[in-house]
């Protein structure tokens, strides 16, 4: 199994900033990409961000120039660094991987818990 652990959510002021981390632990040969999610009050969830194994981004056009999506492969850990937040990005924000146990296994989604995100004055 897989565990996620997000951290770095919270309260901020419209055009702060936020940097929210995603460590991964456990039963872990190998990871693919990696990203982030949000769920705001009555919406359905949505693609924020998602990043390969390579490095390759991409990005939600809501998002484009002020998200930035990261990882670090040696700690297992994703980041999303948040900046200009602004009030519709008020969300609870998940971090999605994609994770196989060994070679001979195909690879298997895994969400973290979620972490509140509120822009507000």
């Amino acid at each position: 199994q897989v565990r996620l652990v997000e951290s770095g959510g919270g309260l901020v002021q419209p055009g702060g900033s936020l940097r929210l981390s995603c460590a991964a632990s456990g039963s872990i040969r190998n990871i693919d990409a990696m990203g982030w999610y949000r769920q705001a009050p009555g919406k359905e969830r949505e693609l924020v961000t998602t990043i390969t194994s390579g490095g390759s981004t991409n990005y939600a056009d809501s998002v484009k120039g002020r998200f930035t999506i990261s990882r670090d492969n040696a700690k297992n850990t994703v980041y999303l660094q948040m900046n200009s937040l602004k009030p519709e990005d008020t969300a609870v924000y998940y971090c999605n991987v994609f994770a196989r146990s060994s070679w001979s296994r195909p690879p298997l989604a895994f969400w973290g818990q979620g972490t509140q995100v509120t822009v507000s004055s």
